[in-house]
């Protein structure tokens, strides 16, 4: 055997069991978003004159607001900004609490004690598992949805219990259908309103039900509310933080990604609970040393703009009327979510006289190689397929014509349903 033939062994052997043990890279599984890609890739290939229409990028389509980057730009020049800011600076909390209640309505948070900021939501996520997951707890998630807490929840030896959403429940969580012995070995549980992939919102009714259930069954809520900012039709932004008695048993999570058009800045905070709050910024001390100081200082100054937020929710509502108008004419049965910038459907069962299409996964294969429209697939709870109104389009002109291109693409077969 060869020295790199040895160390290749070596090396092999050692990989942890939480990311495959030995067969670590072995699996030949292709997973959705690799699918996706690939078929991307394929279509481009085989129509190169062809515009691909990208509507399954999860992620805004526009730059900053333009004070945001000045802002950046300013303290970026700054010596006194240059070092560490470990668990963030007060003027970035401070900011964050003001914004929740002028926002949300959310009044007592305290700056100080209750609110820290994250590199991002996802790495929020990804942390708190190691606040309260012991090998054997239960962590309670919604699927489809956004799986990071469960991950980590897995790689600290803890077990994940899945509730499906459903259209006949308005996509919100049946918590009483959650088996009693599962909730007394839960810890915690996801939420994530409004809704990725769904674009469901949730109810103050429904967050005070789940204020209930969690002192019930002493489980500590996560709040994931990236879109929660990005309302239509006068529906007012609802923060979890904001039912009585919810900093009694949990946190949210905010992110300025989506709200700010502000993805690869990669900032965002916790805000809730005290006790949980810091527990975080201890596990978070263990892993980063906090975001560059005049990004946090660029946000700060975001987050006392919220008018930058409802700019952009205009231009998404305006989208999604488009899109649901163009589908529901082609047969679908498309309903304009209040929030987020994702619009969630059924897939049809097939083209009359032509293909079937046994799952999301099917549908959006034909439309990404047949049609060069790309969305998500999601058969979790049901066969779906998730557009997101972030495609790119210069200016409302450019949004009516790629719309009309997509009913132009899709009017030329009868699909079944």
């Amino acid at each position: 055997m060869s020295i790199e033939q040895y160390q290749e062994t070596f090396i092999q052997n050692n990989f942890a069991d939480r990311i495959g043990g030995s067969n670590y890279g072995k699996d030949t599984a292709i997973y959705k978003f690799e699918k996706i890609k690939r078929a991307k890739a394929a279509a481009k290939k085989d129509f190169p004159s062809v515009e691909l229409i990208d509507m399954g990028v999860g992620e805004p389509d526009e730059m900053a607001d333009a004070g945001i980057v000045a802002k950046l730009a300013a303290e970026a020049a700054k010596s006194e900004n240059r070092g560490y800011s470990d668990n963030g600076i007060p003027e970035f909390k401070e900011a964050a609490a003001r914004y929740l209640e002028q926002v949300f309505g959310v009044s007592g948070i305290d700056a100080d004690n209750e609110v820290l900021h994250s590199i991002g939501s996802k790495p929020a996520l990804a942390m708190l598992p190691s606040c309260f997951i012991n090998p054997g707890d239960i962590t309670i998630m919604t699927v489809p949805g956004y799986p990071v807490l469960g991950t980590h929840t897995k790689y600290l030896g803890g077990e994940v219990y899945t509730i499906e959403l459903k259209k006949e429940n308005n996509f919100l969580p049946d918590l009483n259908a959650i088996p009693e012995e599962v909730a007394k070995r839960a810890k915690l549980l996801y939420l994530n309103y409004p809704n990725n992939p769904t674009g469901a919102s949730a109810t103050a009714e429904f967050f005070a039900e789940v204020v209930e259930w969690a002192k019930a069954n002493n489980v500590v809520v996560v709040h994931d509310a990236p879109y929660a900012a990005l309302t239509y039709d006068g529906l007012k932004p609802l923060s979890f933080l904001s039912v009585p008695g919810a900093k009694e048993v949990g946190v949210e999570l905010h992110s300025l990604s989506k709200s700010y058009n502000m993805t690869g800045w990669r900032i965002g905070f916790i805000a809730g609970n005290p006790l949980i709050v810091k527990a975080f910024g201890d596990v978070k001390d263990n892993n980063d040393s906090g975001q560059f100081i005049a990004i946090q200082k660029a946000a700060a100054y975001g987050l006392s703009h919220p008018e930058i937020t409802e700019k952009i929710a205009e231009k998404y509502s305006r989208r999604h009327n488009l899109l649901v108008d163009v589908l529901n004419e082609i047969g679908f049965e498309a309903k304009k979510p209040q929030g987020s910038f994702f619009l969630y459907v059924e897939a049809p069962k097939g083209i009359k006289g032509g293909i079937r299409f046994n799952s999301g996964e099917d549908f959006s294969q034909y439309l990404i190689r047949e049609k060069l429209i790309s969305t998500v697939p999601w058969d979790d709870a049901g066969h779906f397929v998730r557009f997101s109104v972030t495609f790119i389009a210069n200016g409302e002109a450019d949004e009516k014509r790629v719309i009309a291109e997509i009913k132009r693409r899709l009017s030329d077969v009868e699909f079944e349903f």
